[in-house]
């Protein structure tokens, strides 16, 4: 018997198959927990426009990740922290600061995204890669500079 995969299926195939089942495995296992469907003319015809349906998404999926790694490639970020007098950070810079950061400048970023081997914990500038879905990269540019304390009032 044909019939279409549904879902990826363990030793039988990837969503959107069409593969040979013996009848009785299809009619009491596949069918009823919703894995397959019969292959037919109408069904596979369903096939041909659910592909065609998933390539659309995935380019246009495709198309938004550009637009935002294009967005942030070469941005420059620049993240205030805490200092002593001599320049000690009173905290480090961890993905989560980063990825925070890069949401505030207006892209939705996750923090498994961001490349950093270990946390930031010395002033200066780092370059950061951000591996976005499509396996496309950016790489921003993340100033870590010391607060002034009291702010701007004390600068006059």
């Amino acid at each position: 018997m044909k019939v279409i995969l549904l879902k990826d299926v363990e030793n039988l195939g990837k969503k959107f198959d069409v593969k040979e089942v013996k009848p009785g495995h299809a009619r009491n296992l596949l069918i009823p927990q919703g894995l397959v469907k019969p292959a037919n003319k109408e069904s596979l015809k369903w096939l041909e426009a659910q592909k065609k349906n998933d390539a659309e998404k995935v380019e246009e999926d495709l198309k938004k990740v550009q637009e935002i790694a294009s967005s942030l490639d070469g941005t420059e970020m620049t993240i205030l922290v805490k200092t002593g007098d001599d320049g000690q950070m009173f905290e480090s810079i961890n993905t989560q600061k980063i990825a925070d950061k890069i949401k505030e400048m207006g892209f939705n970023v996750k923090k498994s995204q961001i490349a950093l081997e270990s946390p930031i914990k010395e002033l200066g500038e780092f370059p950061i890669k951000i591996n976005l879905e499509h396996n496309l990269e950016a790489e921003v540019t993340l100033v870590v500079a010391p607060e002034k304390e009291g702010g701007a009032e004390e600068e006059e």
